[in-house]
């Protein structure tokens, strides 16, 4: 079987991690457990998950001419991502400030820096979107510059898939691009006024759509009439930072292997369990076997 080759076009940050036993309050100062200091960013994070699940990838993004950026570059080439169409634009690179609570749930502010100046794609970056077999796009980058990239991609013919993180409003350019979207149940009521309650009312935006709930699994819908509720595989939690970066990565990948859609999603849901049971983001990111070992087939 050929090697799915996928494109993404996305952020890249330097996640500062701190686990503690509690989220704190607002004005609480908490004695954390651990830190750890990693390259994430949703798309640096996606790009590093599709070359784990088999995929080969390419990487267009934008880091800072800091210490972090460098970094950032040299741990995003040594996961096998080509970085040669990976920006660097004076200034800092993006951050992200984790807080991870022994349950595995996080909260995150994220800076953007770098990730800012990622406008006015070039002919060569084009180029690659459009030689790629899925396109990959997530929204902590300019808006603008995800419509250039799925609109490039449309006309060659590659697979759009929108990973709508964070939710804000989307150009009519856009969504006529897209030929999957995937969300979560906070950006899925933002973007339709629907939740799990309604995961069709996502088809009011997209022909297909991917609802992700977490440990209640995930939802795949089209216009043809498909409404499968795909179960989450059960692990014990430990960090699920970059659970969704893995999901999204895994489905593109999968379709772009040929597995038809509802498959690809339950390929998807191992590779988001395998990756909540280590500490991190692009570290706690599977392998390809690591997903095979927990994938249930329908």
């Amino acid at each position: 079987m050929p090697q799915t080759r996928v494109a993404v076009v996305g952020s890249a940050n330097m996640d500062l991690v701190a686990m503690a036993p509690a989220l704190p309050r607002l004005g609480e100062t908490m004695l954390g457990t651990d830190f750890v200091m990693l390259p994430g960013g949703k798309g640096a994070n996606q790009a590093v998950a599709a070359v784990r699940a088999g995929a080969s990838c390419a990487f267009l993004g934008a880091i800072g001419s800091d210490a972090f950026g460098v970094t950032l570059k040299a741990r995003i080439t040594a996961a096998g991502v080509d970085t040669s169409q990976l920006r660097v634009v004076y200034g800092a690179s993006g951050v992200a400030l984790v807080m991870v609570n022994a349950q595995g749930e996080n909260a995150i502010v994220v800076t953007p820096g770098a990730n800012d100046a990622l406008i006015g794609l070039t002919e060569e970056e084009l180029a690659t979107v459009r030689a790629a077999d899925v396109l990959v796009a997530q929204l902590e980058i300019p808006v603008r510059t995800v419509t250039e990239a799925a609109v490039a991609a449309r006309d060659a013919g590659t697979r759009v898939i929108l990973n709508a993180a964070p939710a804000r409003d989307l150009p009519p350019e856009l969504l006529a691009a897209v030929d999957l979207l995937v969300v979560n149940e906070g950006e899925a009521q933002a973007l339709a006024g629907r939740g799990r309650e309604e995961p069709r009312a996502l088809l009011d935006l997209t022909p297909r759509a991917v609802l992700t709930l977490g440990g209640a699994g995930a939802w795949y819908v089209d216009r043809d009439g498909s409404q499968v509720h795909v179960p989450a595989v059960p692990v014990d939690v430990v960090d699920s930072t970059a659970a969704g970066d893995a999901f999204t990565a895994a489905l593109a990948v999968g379709w772009g292997e040929g597995r038809d859609l509802v498959d690809a999603v339950r390929w998807a849901s191992a590779a988001g369990a395998a990756c909540v049971r280590k500490l991190g983001a692009s570290v706690a990111l599977p392998q390809r076997a690591e997903i095979d070992e927990l994938y249930v087939p329908g």
